[in-house]
């Protein structure tokens, strides 16, 4: 005969059956509000209005050593480097 699953938290210690129906007893009776869980965003901040989009380019070693320098400096990341020599060149606030 086979040994029923062993359910376990994430730090290995074993939860009972009896917890797990007190737990879901627990949530049956708590409100929740769908519409500020559908709202709640997860994954990273969007930068703009609207979801970033990867721009793949290609930069030569000399101009990457410059942005890794001013990244470094300013202690920022490269992207965000990139991202503001971009918005200054265009005028875009």
């Amino acid at each position: 005969m086979t040994k029923p699953p062993t359910h376990r938290t994430a730090t290995g210690r074993e939860v009972t059956d009896e917890e797990i129906a007190s737990m879901a007893a627990d949530l049956e009776v708590m409100e929740f509000d769908i519409d500020v869980l559908k709202a709640r965003r997860r994954g990273r901040p969007m930068i703009g209005t609207a979801p970033a989009e990867v721009v793949p380019v290609r930069i030569d070693p000399a101009l990457k050593a410059a942005i890794d320098a001013r990244a470094a400096a300013d202690d920022v990341s490269i992207s965000e480097v990139i991202r503001n020599a971009l918005k200054k060149y265009l005028h875009v606030a």
